[in-house]
């Protein structure tokens, strides 16, 4: 059977596949380590964005990424 899913660039149906197997298998000491990893990321930064002004700010995202 074919996949209908449409995935990003570089994206696939194994690749899917791998990341839930990965966050269903991860435990939480080591999800908590990944949060707090991302955290301490320096070349990102994390926002508390009102649910309301999410569609705003994707959108904002996406004519950046173009």
């Amino acid at each position: 059977m074919k996949d209908k899913n449409n995935y990003p660039p570089g994206w696939n149906l194994e690749r899917v596949r791998r990341l839930i197997q990965h966050y269903e298998t991860q435990t939480d000491e080591e999800a908590i380590a990944e949060d707090e990893a991302a955290f301490e990321d320096q070349t990102q930064a994390f926002m508390e964005i009102p649910n309301e002004l999410l569609p705003s700010v994707r959108a904002l995202l996406a004519e950046q990424a173009e």
